[in-house]
């Protein structure tokens, strides 16, 4: 079992930023503004022959009973309970100030080993604010610079002396290669959860983890970094991903929200699901079609999920009209499937699972070549390529070269020439025929090589 590590301390002192230089990763995001951070975040961390699991947490604070900053804190303690040892953080260039003196109390009484760390400590005025912490009673400060790499070497002999001698195992890669559909089968499946500000992506997420680990809000804008965590449904495991809100770009003035929107972008490109959730009562908004459209062009699969099903008026059909909807303003992932849900509520939350994995199995999906070259004839039969300036397309073949998403490439003459309205064909017909719904196509087109090419003309 990995041995467990809690990054605490006030806020602004560095966390996040040493909690990205262990894990190699800039995952959590960092600014100068105080609070960036809201929810705990886990990650691998690895330093020289150590490899343990780390935990960014929010900067301990006060707040008043049931507000966003006590909610927080809460999850900071929640945090200090799972690890094994923290390490208390403070800032060396402010020196120790009343709240550093006062959480460092709270340090002690959680009663684990604690690594003291001055970061910031570059420079005189580091020096003397890395002294200065010797009054915390928690042993010699560890002075680093997270930002740039100085005194890991310290912090190396220090985490070394608290952990348990462990033995290295090859972690499994994590990434977009095409695989067997029964190693797909086997392998977490890589879930983000996106959508506009506020719609219940958060909600969703603590209903499917049975306790309230997301910070949940009224108020918009709540998530700020994508927190992954690791679920479990049925015997099949997940890794899920909650991202922040995404508004239009018109409206993003905040660095820090242009931050969040990034770290959300990143997660779609990470994810191998996307589900785009919907407000019920304002659902295919242009912001859901525009964050459809790239969903589609990153080639993740997808899957609708309509949320806040239990606030809106029950109708006859209902399901049935979401479909149609679905299918008109999304068609370049027509079919994909759709879900009703309540994240609050826990209505539907087994029919979008099933979705998630069913959405999963086709993006991974092979086709039989032979059956592939069948329907591509019959196609062209059909509907045979337009001729451009007098001269007739001529498609030779296609075969499949990849899954994740299937991809496909066609063998013809004048690539060039060949209209994106007979490409869409192929794709539609490719979707409805070989069982294809809602997830990305990809058709790249090659021309055959001339073998009279080579071959001068006779002068005349």
């Amino acid at each position: 079992m990995s041995f467990t590590i809690a990054i605490i301390g006030r806020p602004n002192v560095g966390k996040s930023t040493l909690f990205n230089r262990l894990v190699g990763q800039k995952l959590a995001l960092v600014d100068d503004e105080p609070g960036v951070t809201r929810d705990r975040r886990e990650g691998r961390a690895r330093l020289y022959d150590l490899d343990f699991t780390i935990i960014d947490t929010a900067g301990l604070d006060e707040g008043a009973k049931g507000s966003l900053t006590a909610r927080m804190q809460e999850q900071t303690e929640t945090a200090i309970a799972l690890a094994d040892a923290l390490m208390f953080v403070i800032d060396a260039r402010v020196g120790l100030t009343p709240t550093d003196r006062a959480f460092a109390d709270f340090a002690r009484k959680a009663n684990k080993p604690v690594v003291l760390v001055a970061n910031k400590a570059e420079g005189k005025h580091g020096e003397l604010g890395a002294m200065e912490s010797y009054a915390l009673g928690l042993g010699d400060p560890v002075q680093i610079s997270a930002e740039h790499g100085e005194g890991m070497g310290d912090l190396h002999e220090a985490l070394s002396a608290l952990m348990p001698e462990t033995s290295e195992e090859d972690d499994e890669a994590e990434d977009d290669e095409d695989i067997s559909e029964e190693e797909a089968a086997q392998r977490p499946i890589r879930v983000a959860i996106v959508g506009r500000p506020n719609a219940g992506k958060s909600t969703l997420i603590n209903h499917l983890l049975g306790e309230e680990r997301l910070l949940t809000s009224p108020e918009a804008g709540t998530t700020r970094d994508s927190i992954a965590v690791e679920i479990t449904w049925q015997g099949r495991a997940l890794r899920v991903f909650d991202t922040a809100g995404l508004r239009r770009r018109s409206r993003i003035e905040e660095k820090l929200e242009k931050l969040s929107v990034a770290d959300a972008l990143r997660a779609v490109r990470f994810a191998e699901v996307v589900v785009m959730m919907m407000d019920a009562q304002n659902k295919f908004e242009e912001q859901d079609l525009r964050i459809a459209d790239l969903v589609e062009r990153e080639g993740r699969a997808i899957v609708l999920a309509v949320n806040k099903w239990d606030l809106i008026e029950r109708k006859p059909n209902q399901i049935s009209q979401l479909r149609i909807d679905a299918d008109h303003w999304l068609p370049q992932v027509k079919g994909a499937p759709i879900v009703a849900v309540s994240g609050l509520m826990g209505e539907g939350i087994d029919r979008l699972m099933t979705a998630i994995q069913e959405a999963y199995a086709v993006w991974n999906r092979r086709l039989p070549t032979s059956a592939l070259n069948r329907w591509f004839e019959q196609a062209i039969q059909a509907n045979p390529p337009p001729a451009v300036s007098g001269r007739r397309l001529k498609l030779n073949y296609i075969t499949q070269v990849k899954a994740r998403p299937p991809s496909f490439v066609l063998f013809c003459s004048r690539a060039d020439a060949i209209p994106q309205s007979y490409l869409r064909y192929l794709i539609n017909g490719l979707r409805e025929t070989f069982d294809l719904p809602g997830t990305p196509i990809r058709i790249t087109l090659r021309e055959k090589a001339n073998p009279f090419a080579h071959k001068r003309k006779r002068p005349s």
